[in-house]
């Protein structure tokens, strides 16, 4: 039995680990999302205890079905990485305006310094923009905390919450005491109409927009009487205002100096802040990525200390909060080099890879474990800029290039890429085709390796594996318009492949190949999935 299923009161656990519990204790109705390191974990560990959790094409979809839930009155939890929230900030600028019967809390798993990602930005710029409240835990025990508390906060005020956690509190393991916050169990009342409260028209959005700006001063306020917020008292000649992960470090870094810790970071709890910068005879800030909390410090007329812009890059550390307390700017050492990462010995993308090069292909890239396909030995890609992006910047490319290069231009996408958001692209290609044609290749492996093997809707699998609907890609590409559609095994038949490739390139139209063959990783574990779902139907 897995640890956490025995549901002990004390545990050692990570971040996304406690966040799930938190969800169980809370009785939360539904957990959705997209798979996307650092916040994968929250909904397999949900699944695992025993919610209900399931994996959505991508984010955005994952938060419009998330409200629908909340706004039938039951408690809902959406989780996804940083990069995702650009997915779902559609829905999530407008939820903000909608009055909410059931809790929604939304987790943003952002990552300092990209150990997986193709940015690092900061999404505590969304709760601004966006007008979400925002909390933010330094550890496993505020992980499981704050999400009690984000659905209590989204409850009280019927608003969405941000839990906007890092990789480095996702995935560290801390002690989790269940029992420390109580709340009440959910309460969902029976369906009421209420148009002028969710159907942003803009006669409803306009008074729903200073509705909700009310609703921020009025948490303020909460915020700074009651939030969760820490002083940890100590030197008065030094004060830090910190949150999160820094926490942790600045405890480290300068045990005697006075600590004010921020639980809830939007909307801030300025006059606590004020009081403490007051009360020290030098007060500084420190945070990871962007300046937020010195900005807004000083937009409130307090003054604070701030990080230099060399630390505004990458995670802190211990070491790294010294040398800003200490004023030390003298260039930080480059780290050791790693082993860099590649393509596992097997996979089916290296025949792919290994064609595309040999052509000498210009290779409009995407998001996924085939990113890897620009490395040595192979080289072969040209662009990476957002899940789906392979279709449209290539299509860019064909359009653009003269016709002895734009002939060579190839969209490479995964099978989950191309279903979270690769599919308007072919829309996209059959609506305007460039002169040259196109021609997209999606890399189908059966899994979404490279966020550790989940399913998506093309494997015909669910979050816990189990039969449910399957796209049938090679299906949906014809029927949105395209006529040349083509299943190989690259691994299998490589000279075919090549042929069919050179065949594609040459030919002026529209052209879909997809290489499938399944992950090596995911392989064996796939047939285990298929026999037992036969079994059992």
């Amino acid at each position: 039995m897995n640890y956490l299923q025995q549901q002990h009161a004390v545990s050692l656990l990570s971040g996304d680990e406690a966040v799930a519990l938190a969800a169980l204790d809370a009785g939360v109705k539904l957990g959705t999302g997209y798979p996307g390191t650092p916040s994968t974990e929250i909904l397999e560990t949900f699944e695992t205890l025993g919610g209900k959790a399931q994996w959505a094409p991508n984010e955005k979809v994952a938060l419009e079905v998330a409200i629908g839930v909340s706004i039938a009155g039951e408690r809902a939890l959406v989780t996804m990485k940083h990069v995702g929230l650009n997915v779902a900030a559609d829905p999530l600028f407008t939820v903000a305006l909608i009055r909410l019967d059931g809790a929604l809390v939304i987790v943003s798993a952002d990552d300092p310094g990209m150990a997986s990602s193709q940015n690092e930005q900061d999404n505590r710029r969304y709760a601004v923009a966006a007008g979400v409240a925002m909390l933010e835990p330094s550890d496993s025990q505020e992980a499981y905390e704050f999400t009690l508390r984000a659905i209590e906060i989204s409850e009280r005020w019927q608003v969405p919450v941000l839990l906007r956690m890092t990789t480095r509190v996702c995935h560290s393991k801390t002690i989790v005491r269940r029992g420390t916050i109580t709340i009440s169990a959910p309460h969902p009342a029976p369906f009421a109409h209420d148009s002028s409260s969710r159907v942003m028209i803009p006669a409803y959005a306009r008074p729903a927009h200073q509705r909700l700006r009310h609703t921020l001063a009025e948490m303020a306020a909460w915020n700074d009487e009651a939030g969760p917020n820490e002083i940890v008292a100590g030197s008065t000649s030094l004060g830090i205002i910190t949150s999160g992960i820094s926490f942790q470090h600045v405890r480290e870094a300068a045990p005697t100096a006075s600590v004010l810790k921020l639980g809830m970071t939007y909307p801030l709890p300025l006059e606590r802040m004020r009081a403490f910068a007051a009360g020290v005879e030098r007060c500084v800030v420190i945070e990871e990525g962007d300046p937020y909390l010195v900005e807004a410090a000083r937009t409130a007329g307090i003054a604070v200390g701030a990080k230099p812009e060399i630390f505004r890059f990458g995670e802190l550390n211990t070491a790294r909060v010294r040398r800003i307390l200490d004023g030390d700017c003298s260039p930080l050492s480059k780290p050791a080099p790693g082993k860099p990462p590649a393509l596992c010995p097997g996979c089916p993308h290296r025949s792919v890879y290994t064609v595309l090069r040999d052509l000498n292909c210009i290779v409009s890239g995407d998001i996924g474990c085939y990113s890897l396909g620009v490395l040595p030995p192979f080289e072969a890609m040209d662009t990476l800029v957002c899940m789906g992006a392979a279709i449209g910047v290539g299509l860019g490319l064909r359009h653009a290039l003269p016709p002895q290069d734009a002939k060579r231009v190839v969209s490479v996408i995964g099978d989950s890429t191309f279903i979270h958001s690769g599919i308007t692209g072919v829309v996209e290609m059959v609506y305007n085709p460039p002169a040259s044609g196109h021609l997209l290749v999606i890399l189908d492996n059966g899994t979404t390796a490279m966020t550790g093997m989940q399913e998506n809707p093309s494997t015909g699998r669910n979050l816990a594996h189990a039969s449910t609907g399957k796209v049938v890609l090679e299906d949906l590409v014809r029927a949105l318009g395209v006529r040349t559609v083509v299943v190989i095994d690259p691994a299998q038949e490589p000279d075919r492949f090549k042929q069919l490739i050179q065949t594609c390139l040459d030919t002026p139209e529209l052209s879909v190949v997809i290489a499938r063959r399944n992950c090596l990783l995911a392989a064996h574990s796939i047939r285990e999935y298929e026999r037992c779902n036969e079994q059992a139907n």
